[in-house]
């Protein structure tokens, strides 16, 4: 999966697809999947969509955007159990932005964002997996490094109607992201904790190249909680690599 950009403006239409074979884990918390014999090898597919709708709602330097990303996993080489889909999320947002110029020791922070996020695995009982959040992303620059910091907070549902209730002990109440740009080149990490004494999260890496001029590789490694929906409570180890084709129109 190619880690969430920090660059709040995309152009009108964005849309990225990911490529991405991993190690998916091998003990499955989901009585569904217990009988079956799950490949190591997976193909992780993500079609993510931002487009503005609204610009200047609040002043000259701020935009609404919708959103909405689909992630999908995929067994495609799992050719006894006729290749399945895994597991499939979905993500839809409404995202309030606001470019900015102000500076914080040599840091420009360039941009802040408010966002309504929903997120589930579009399944029935037993295997719903869904939360609600409102989160902030607070984005910073300098030379070629970037820094977003994006706390949220999640929207409480009756707890008879709560797919997943202890869900924010795993993935936490946060989300650190860095980015350093060389050329064409890129290194990312993103970080989330739970900051509890039963200390949990996630970290991820990501190596970014040139293919072509619409197409990206990267190399990723995944280490933690959260990334699926399904399983987000079992932690997992993913090395992956694939392409992004990214496309403005």
């Amino acid at each position: 999966m190619q880690p969430v950009t920090l660059s709040p403006w995309p152009p009108i239409r964005q849309i990225i697809f990911c490529l991405s074979p991993t190690i998916p884990p091998r003990r499955q918390g989901v009585t569904d999947y217990e009988d079956r014999d799950l490949d190591n090898i997976e193909v992780q597919f993500q079609l993510s969509v931002q487009v503005p709708v609204w610009r200047g709602f609040l002043g000259s330097a701020s935009f609404m955007s919708v959103a909405y990303t689909n992630r999908s996993f995929w067994q495609a080489y799992n050719s006894d159990d006729s290749a399945p889909f895994r597991e499939t999320n979905h993500e839809p947002e409404l995202i309030l932005t606001w470019l900015n110029d102000w500076s914080l020791f040599g840091w420009h922070n360039v941009a802040n964002q408010i966002a309504f996020n929903h997120q589930s695995n579009g399944r029935s009982e037993p295997y719903s997996r869904s939360w609600n959040r409102i989160y902030a992303n607070f984005i910073f620059e300098r030379d070629n490094f970037s820094i977003g910091l994006k706390p949220w907070y999640r929207i409480p549902e009756a707890r008879e109607d709560d797919d997943n209730p202890d869900i924010e002990h795993y993935l936490g109440h946060f989300e650190l992201g860095g980015r350093y740009r060389d050329g064409d080149h890129s290194i990312a990490i993103m970080v989330r904790n739970n900051l509890r004494s039963d200390n949990r999260g996630a970290v991820e890496l990501t190596w970014g190249f040139p293919l072509g001029k619409r197409v990206d590789g990267y190399i990723r490694y995944f280490n933690g909680y959260g990334e699926s929906l399904i399983d987000y409570d079992e932690s997992v180890q993913t090395l992956g690599f694939g392409f992004t084709l990214a496309q403005g129109f």
